[in-house]
């Protein structure tokens, strides 16, 4: 799948991606150094770094990709139900690594992405999609809030910080 509207196209992330999603990990999450103790940062870091982690997230999820002339400006990826994962559910499909360059946010982008794997998981018949924020990242919370999820519950701290589970029933 790929979609154009100007500069901009949307498509499914293969694992030719890496490279680009790595980089783009790495700068759209790392605007959080300031809001982190630099622990929780060092550890938030060493996790984006890590490409074998990314490879297993290319691999087991369909991720969508949001590219401005063709470098990827955002990211999203939806795991299917049956990939239980610390607090997700065996029968849940969840989200992970919403993530937009900080140079195009404001602009939708999280949105159009967050809202792709909703329609991903409908189409593949999926019942609940989850996924965990914290209190640091407040436009994500509003966007998640916005297409329907609900805090279903508050979970251990993470990075130091509140976060919260999730839900949003699609059957």
């Amino acid at each position: 799948m790929t979609k154009t509207q100007s500069n901009f196209t949307y498509r499914n992330i293969t694992l030719n991606d890496l490279q680009q999603l790595k980089q783009l990990g790495i700068i759209s999450y790392g605007q959080f150094s300031n809001v982190l103790e630099p622990q929780h940062f060092n550890t938030l870091n060493t996790f984006l770094h890590d490409e074998d982690k990314l490879t297993q997230l290319i691999s087991k999820s369909t991720g969508f990709a949001y590219l401005h002339n063709n470098q990827i400006i955002g990211m999203a990826f939806i795991i299917a139900s049956g990939n239980p994962w610390e607090i997700f559910k065996a029968d849940w499909s969840y989200i992970r690594m919403v993530g937009v360059n900080p140079a195009y946010q404001g602009q939708g982008i999280a949105k159009t992405l967050t809202s792709m794997c909703i329609n991903h998981a409908i189409k593949t018949n999926e019942k609940i999609i989850a996924l965990h924020t914290s209190e640091f990242m407040n436009a994500a919370r509003h966007i998640y809030e916005s297409l329907g999820f609900k805090i279903l519950q508050e979970i251990e701290p993470r990075f130091g910080k509140k976060y919260w589970l999730y839900t949003l029933n699609i059957n």
